[in-house]
Formats: C-alpha cells, sequence, structure tokens
C-alpha cells in the first residue's frame, strides 16, 4: 500500500518535516518514491512554513494512495492559507 506521510528531519529540538509518497512497509525515514513537501513547525510565519504541491497529492490519492492524520490536517490548513 502506498501511503503519504511525513518524514523527520532536522536535529534535536529542531524539527524539520518532509511530505512524503512510500511504500507503507518502509521505515519512516528510509525509502521514498516522491516528495510532494514540507512542514516546518518552527517557523512563526505560517504561510511560510507548510508547502504542499497539492497535484501531486491529488494524483496519488487517484491511483489510491492513503493520507496519514498527520498529512490530511496539514493538508486542510493548507488549503486555508492558499484561500484566505
Amino acid at each position: 500500500m502506498v501511503k503519504i506521510r511525513l518524514s523527520r528531519h532536522g536535529s534535536n529540538k529542531k524539527p524539520f518535516y518532509k511530505i512524503i509518497v512510500t511504500d507503507s512497509r518502509s521505515p519512516r525515514n528510509g525509502r521514498f518514491i516522491e516528495k510532494i513537501g514540507f512542514f516546518n513547525p518552527i517557523l512563526k510565519n505560517k504561510e511560510n512554513s507548510l508547502k504542499i504541491n497539492l497535484k501531486k497529492i491529488q494524483y496519488w490519492i487517484s491511483v489510491g494512495a492513503k493520507m496519514s492524520n498527520k498529512v490530511k490536517k496539514l493538508n486542510i490548513k493548507y488549503k486555508k492559507i492558499i484561500n484566505g
């Protein structure tokens, strides 16, 4: 099964997440198919802390990928930021 989920990067107490498409059996920071965005919770500016390629998310969902709960929430938040 293909999943859209977060991959943690950064150092201790300074997390940085990449939003990736991966096989559900691969480890969190392991092999991935495609990078489709990022999330930086440290930044104060909410517009620059999150970037998602919505076209790629729609494509991967159309071919059967499932989103993790956190990515679903970030996707909704990103749509609100774009639409105002």
